[in-house]
């Protein structure tokens, strides 16, 4: 009798193990550990994993390291016996003491950790030409990664509306990248602080050259990537500026599930917020607080609307130099700022004949009117950046189209009134009827 086959046998996929700059077994002690813990650990952009051993794919715990203050050597205490060599970590808000086997590892574990802090080479360690090697990859590898991310703060937004968000949401902050209007693949930053109560909007440029960012200022300063541009402006501020983040992750309204009576299908309720128009009732002694209306209205002197900036003409640049032909050192308009449009043409005509009488002239509406209230008065909700943009922008090409029709209007009123004026003026000449 013949035996059955059995299939052979197919080995299980192993999981990739994760790629880290560095690795080796560590010990690991925590402000609110009794002793070490020894962990395999792993380091990957500015964070240390840990496993349990040097086979798992999931880590246990992870450290990061962008609170970054120092390292420093520590002796053993407690027991002078202790062949181990030991170091500190010294982040913003702890500190973390390591114990490593060897000299060796212990300046192999500083200097990755320098090299991924500092973004450069450390030269004040006890390394050997293949270690400094090994770190120079490390160092390409995170410069790599940090090109390619792209910071809380950025927006892809165009410079009238980065103004506006600025200026309706100043509690998220002050400091905004956007993409460069010229096409180039670079960045522009927008920041908007107030002066005496006035707003004071500034752009700069920041030029993508190769694998860097330069920030297009008197003094040109390079920058690994966008990151760091924002830490730049952040800095040189005395962190008066602070990166825009929106903050978007919260409801406002407080829903539950609830049973339907008459299906028994389980439906989201969302109650609306109960109208704050004037002084209500206090609120009782054991019972909850109410909360303060959190509606964000519009400044009070936005009444008009500027004319849109051209994309490149308003950058802000060194004081002193020859500007290039395609950026002018300009102050840039704020919304904030009426500004009242005049065609030539008219002015003219204005000079020599008499006013036409063409009625009141509609001035262009501003924020507080219209849309806009409506637009403003719904800020208070969830904003989500995509749909809130499209209707500013819907909005302010309606607003300009109205403009533009006004100036048309008027153009062709005082067309007609000259020609209305001709046959007199020829009648008023003897010479023109000889």
């Amino acid at each position: 009798m013949a035996l059955a086959l059995s299939p052979p046998r197919v080995p299980k996929p192993k999981s990739a193990l994760p790629l880290h700059y560095y690795e080796s077994f560590l010990e690991k002690k925590g402000p609110r550990d009794r002793d070490y813990k020894k962990f395999w650990a792993g380091l990957q952009g500015l964070t240390l994993y840990f496993y349990n051993s040097n086979r798992d794919t999931k880590h246990v715990e992870k450290l990061d390291l962008g609170g970054f203050v120092k390292l420093t050597d520590e002796a053993p205490w407690g027991n002078s016996h202790d062949p181990s060599t030991h170091f500190c970590l010294v982040l913003r808000n702890q500190e973390i003491k390591f114990k490593v086997e060897s000299l060796e590892s212990r300046e192999m574990w500083k200097g990755f950790i320098l090299t991924v802090v500092e973004l450069r080479v450390p030269s004040n360690l006890t390394l050997l030409p293949g270690h400094l090697y090994m770190m120079s990859e490390a160092l390409a590898k995170e410069e790599a990664r940090r090109a390619l991310e792209m910071p809380s703060c950025f927006l892809k937004v165009s410079r009238l509306e980065a103004q506006l968000l600025l200026e309706r949401y100043p509690e998220c902050g002050n400091l905004l990248l956007r993409p460069s209007g010229d096409g180039t693949g670079g960045v522009s930053v927008t920041t908007l602080q107030k002066l005496n109560g006035t707003p004071v909007v500034r752009h700069y440029k920041v030029k993508r050259e190769g694998a860097k960012y330069v920030i297009d200022v008197e003094e040109p300063f390079s920058c690994t990537s966008l990151e760091a541009v924002v830490n730049y402006f952040v800095s040189h501020s005395n962190k008066a500026l602070v990166p825009f983040l929106l903050d978007e992750d919260y409801e406002k309204v407080i829903g539950f599930v609830e049973a339907d009576k008459e299906n028994g299908e389980s439906v989201w309720v969302a109650p609306s917020a109960p109208s704050t128009s004037g002084p209500g009732p206090a609120p009782p002694k054991d019972g909850p607080k109410q909360l303060p209306p959190t509606s964000i209205m519009p400044a009070p002197s936005q009444d008009k609307l500027p004319p849109l900036p051209d994309q490149d003409n308003n950058y802000v640049i060194p004081i002193g130099d020859t500007p290039s032909a395609s950026y002018v050192n300009e102050d840039v308009p704020s919304p904030s700022r009426p500004v009242v449009v005049k065609p030539r043409r008219l002015a003219k005509l204005q000079a020599k004949l008499p006013k036409p009488p063409i009625g009141s002239k509609s001035e262009p509406k501003g924020l507080n009117s219209g849309p806009a209230r409506k637009l403003a008065a719904s800020s208070a909700q969830a904003f989500s950046p995509t749909a809130g943009l499209a209707d500013v922008t819907a909005e302010l090409e309606e607003k300009l189209q109205r403009r533009r029709a006004l100036e048309q209007a008027a153009e062709r009123v005082a067309d007609q009134w000259v020609h209305l004026q001709a046959p007199h003026a020829s009648q008023a000449d003897p010479s023109s009827q000889n």
